[in-house]
């Protein structure tokens, strides 16, 4: 018959080595158990496995050389082999005699595959019957595995427990990490989480700046010399204008001509400027273009008044001073302006032409006046918005020191010429604007108030007042710039932060409120801790934070 070998480790339980034998498909079932007897040293776990094997219709060997399982084994009816080669036998058991030995029967003479229909089975007892009771195949059974004596739990209606050692070493697990935990929050909470804030309530007292500065560009703050580093700031932008022209204006074309000039008064050349005129005999006037030089006279003087011979000549190009057709004229005899009229000088010119008349709007002086004084009416806010957004380093404005610089308005079309439709002023101006670093009023504010706490030892500054600035009476000169500094700072107790910290250590709230009120000027103190846990200020002068608020007295 064939059999099959289940070895037994040392971890496997009563319940791990039935589930082992019933998963086994053969009959006859061979046990080897670890050199650590473990669960089988209990004389219940083996009546347990005999119980169960045979009903399932299966026979166990337990395969072992210690006498003690082999005790047990025959107290269970298990038969013993000492290996998986021997025979097995069902081990002797010290008892009575009977009537003769016929009715013994000999297990030694019989094969493992016989004896489950010739071993004599012992008669139930007390502990068979409990075992008849334990329900097998669903609920864990609570096993013994020592070799001390075996205390069997009063079976409950469900029948008895087996306990499940993987849960308790999970929860042994659990527990262990649970104290780890909870050892590192205790170190935590007690070493690094504590930490102190302390609020102090002092009343202060409101106290004045008012001074005056001379604001000195570039060159770094001077507090004994009374100046101010300040910073400008430009911005150039074109203001545009739309006007009407007003003017009406003859814009025709100029009458023009030549005059041809004799000398027959003087051998030396005589010189016709460009600004001299020339009157016609019918009253109109040409404006020369041009300096004109007049030859000498060659010959007799009143031969050339008679004929012209010898005269010395030159031409003068003229124009008319105004358009229109009135200037133009026939040849005629015409007067110079820079000849002396006895003179034997003589002017005849062509025939003037070329002069036309047309009446048009023509932008005048008056129309550019106007159109100035309103594009300096324009308001500057939008471009003081922008001139002042070039701040970007918190500097503090000075208002009344924005200024803007107009140019020249440039008309189009210009002075004098036609205008079809509006026309338009341009002109070029730069703003500028002037700022203190905060830094440095920060530091003229201290200045000032340190020259009045001067002398005392017990009263400090609190607040320079910068916040509250505000400047005035911005003058600007050849020779100077100034403005007036206002503000209000506050003064109050002088309180050692350094010092205070290194007081409290260790203390509780309520000695710290006892040492802090009794300081003048102190008229609230407040101890928040950082968690619930802590009562005392840390010995740590990092992790207390002091704190003040102030309250005007």
């Amino acid at each position: 018959m064939n059999k099959d070998v289940i070895y037994i480790d040392v971890e496997d339980d009563v319940t791990a080595i039935i589930g082992k034998i019933k998963a086994s498909r053969e009959k006859v079932i061979a046990l080897v158990p670890p050199k650590r007897v473990g669960v089988l040293q209990s004389a219940v776990n083996l009546r347990l496995l005999d119980r169960m094997a045979n009903s399932s219709h299966k026979h166990l060997v337990l395969i072992t050389n210690n006498q003690a399982l082999i005790a047990l084994s025959a107290a269970a009816g298990i038969p013993v082999a000492k290996n998986l080669q021997s025979k097995p036998e069902l081990a002797e058991i010290t008892a009575l005699n009977v009537d003769d030995d016929e009715d013994i029967i000999d297990g030694s003479n019989l094969p493992v595959g016989e004896l489950e229909r010739t071993t004599d089975r012992p008669k139930p007892d007390p502990v068979d019957d409990a075992i008849d009771e334990l329900d097998i195949d669903d609920k864990k059974v609570d096993v013994a595995s020592g070799m001390g004596s075996v205390a069997i739990r009063q079976p409950k209606k469900n029948g008895i427990k087996v306990p499940n050692f993987n849960t308790f070493r999970k929860r042994l697990f659990l527990g262990i990490a649970v104290f780890i935990v909870l050892v590192i929050f205790l170190i935590w909470a007690n070493l690094f989480a504590p930490a102190a804030t302390i609020l102090v309530t002092a009343k202060t007292i409101t106290t004045p700046v008012s001074t005056t500065v001379t604001l000195n560009g570039a060159t770094p703050t001077d507090t004994t010399k009374g100046t101010v580093q300040t910073i400008t700031q430009t911005l150039k932008k074109d203001n545009v204008i739309k006007f009407t022209a007003t003017g009406s204006q003859d814009v025709g074309a100029k009458a023009t001509g030549t005059i041809n000039i004799e000398n027959c008064d003087s051998s030396s050349p005589i010189t016709i400027p460009a600004s001299a005129t020339f009157t016609a005999s019918s009253g109109q006037v040409f404006n020369n273009t041009a300096t004109v030089t007049v030859g000498g006279l060659t010959g007799s003087s009143s031969v050339c008044k008679n004929t012209g011979a010898g005269a010395g000549t030159g031409t003068a190009n003229v124009v008319a001073p105004t358009p229109g057709t009135s200037y133009n004229i026939a040849a005629t005899s015409y007067s110079i302006s820079t000849v002396d009229s006895g003179a034997y000088v003589y002017a005849n010119g062509s025939s003037m032409t070329g002069g036309t008349s047309k009446i048009a709007t023509v932008v005048t002086a008056s129309d550019i006046q106007k159109a100035t004084d309103a594009l300096n009416a324009l308001s500057t806010d939008d471009a003081k918005k922008q001139v002042t957004k070039q701040f970007t380093n918190g500097e503090i404005v000075i208002g009344d020191s924005f200024n803007a610089a107009y140019g020249t308005p440039v008309s189009a079309p210009a002075l004098g010429a036609e205008a079809d439709a509006q026309a338009t002023l341009t002109s070029s101006t730069v703003y500028t604007i002037t700022a203190i670093p905060k830094s440095d009023v920060e530091l003229y504010l201290k200045s000032a108030l340190a020259k009045q706490l001067v002398g005392t030892t017990d009263q400090r500054v609190y607040d320079d007042g910068v916040s509250t600035v505000l400047f005035t009476g911005y003058s600007k000169s050849d020779t100077a710039t100034t403005v007036n500094i206002n503000a209000k700072g506050q003064v109050g107790p002088n309180i050692d932060t350094n010092a205070l910290k290194t007081q409290v250590k260790g203390k509780k709230s309520g000695e710290i409120q006892s040492l802090l009120t009794n300081i003048s000027g102190v008229s609230d103190v407040t101890v928040n801790f950082s968690y619930p846990w802590v009562t005392t200020v840390p010995n740590d002068v990092n992790k207390i934070d002091v704190q003040f608020k102030l309250t005007n007295g």
